[in-house]
């Protein structure tokens, strides 16, 4: 069942639960009941990113665009949720009690740093857009006929300023062309915040940030206080702000993995989930998987994990030997596989132009759906504050 469906039926089963018995004391098995069916969504969602279906293996490999499409989806779904287990029919004096009152403020400065990491996403993913349109000038050089020394140079040029683009030195801070902006309540300069980016109808977040902001660093931060709870925790509230918490950071670590972000060295050290959690089981694997290849990434300072961004490396590698070689008219053979390659490097533009702006749109959502469930928490917070105050 898709995940939106799973959280549609959710959704609708905990409201009219919650409407039976928000008048009744006696609601705590039904209460863990719910607990159980969130964590075994979140359970199942991330098995279907690790374990797709036999016919999408092909078409969606781990850290695709279209993959990472759905893992947004997912998170989108696991924060619905919660927000229902969370808010939904919640006496606010709950939210005051331990160990809540100190978990609900971590998780709201975590959610702020997942705001910054979605700006530096959404500017990695334009530098993406950059590298395409690189590739796009090669692939309509090399697709004439006859090839010419002119179309030769001219895709030769285009390749270059392409590797250029995707060479990332994570630890000098060198991601050129990345502009971003913090999310809100940060000091810092703000110059030219006003300008925007226009892909279609779609406006960037993506603006400007301090040139000493780090990626890797952020998602430190998220992570540093991060605690599995106890078994006897008062409140079975703990568990889910647990698993939201770890689904964030897992989220962010895998965007931020994925396309280029400003300072990114280290980041193959992961958080640890306790192994014994059922529902984190096919988020652990991710993780090691992703965190392998991260390492490889490393060794070679490219510009990141994201499928197509690999392919199209690995193609202008290859179509620079061809062009530094060429002599007219070349071989047939020679040309023959060229040609193979110009078609799977179009190939690749295609997907990108087709997948870029859709993903985009979905941090764009994250972004949103994160402040209005930081502002709903809040105002819970608030209210929870003026019930405990004595009446005078």
């Amino acid at each position: 069942m898709p995940a939106t469906e799973y959280q549609s039926s959710f959704l609708r089963r905990i409201s009219i639960r919650r409407n039976q018995v928000i008048s009744m004391d006696g609601n705590h098995e039904q209460e863990l009941e719910d607990l159980e069916l969130f964590q075994k969504h979140v359970a199942d969602w991330f098995a279907g990113l690790l374990s797709p279906s036999e016919e999408l293996i092909s078409s969606e490999p781990l850290m695709s665009i279209s993959w990472l499409r759905k893992l947004v989806d997912v998170f989108l779904c696991c924060e619905a949720e919660f927000n229902t287990v969370l808010i939904m029919g919640r006496d606010p004096s709950q939210i005051c009690k331990p160990p809540l009152d100190r978990l609900i403020p971590e998780l709201m400065e975590r959610a702020v740093k997942a705001l910054d990491i979605c700006n530096a996403v959404s500017s990695g993913i334009d530098s993406v857009r950059q590298c395409k349109r690189f590739a796009e000038i090669a692939v309509s050089a090399l697709k004439q006929k006859p090839i010419g020394d002119g179309q030769v140079k001219r895709a030769r040029k285009a390749l270059s300023s392409m590797l250029t683009a995707m060479t990332i030195d994570d630890k000098e801070n060198n991601c050129k062309g990345a502009e971003r902006t913090w999310s809100f309540g940060r000091r810092g300069n703000t110059a030219g915040a006003n300008k925007e980016r226009a892909v279609g109808n779609f406006r960037s977040l993506s603006m400007i940030v301090a040139k000493n902001w780090s990626a890797s660093k952020q998602i430190l931060a998220m992570y540093s206080n991060l605690v599995a709870p106890r078994g006897g925790e008062p409140t079975g509230l703990a568990s889910p702000v647990y698993i939201l918490s770890s689904v964030m950071v897992f989220v962010m670590w895998a965007l931020v993995a994925a396309v280029p972000c400003q300072e990114r060295s280290g980041l193959a050290t992961h958080f640890q989930i306790p192994r014994h959690l059922a529902w984190a089981h096919s988020i652990i694997a991710l993780q090691e998987r992703i965190a392998e290849e991260w390492k490889k990434k490393e060794k070679k300072c490219s510009a990141g994990l994201l499928e197509e961004l690999q392919k199209m490396e690995k193609l202008g590698q290859s179509l620079i030997e061809f062009t530094d070689g060429f002599q007219f008219p070349g071989e047939t053979e020679k040309m023959d596989e060229v040609t193979a390659q110009v078609a799977e490097l179009a190939e690749i533009c295609w997907r990108i132009e087709e997948g870029l702006v859709p993903l985009q749109m979905q941090i764009r959502e994250v972004f949103h759906r994160i402040v209005r469930s930081r502002t709903d928490i809040l105002e819970l917070v608030d209210n929870a504050g003026k019930v405990s105050q004595p009446i005078v």
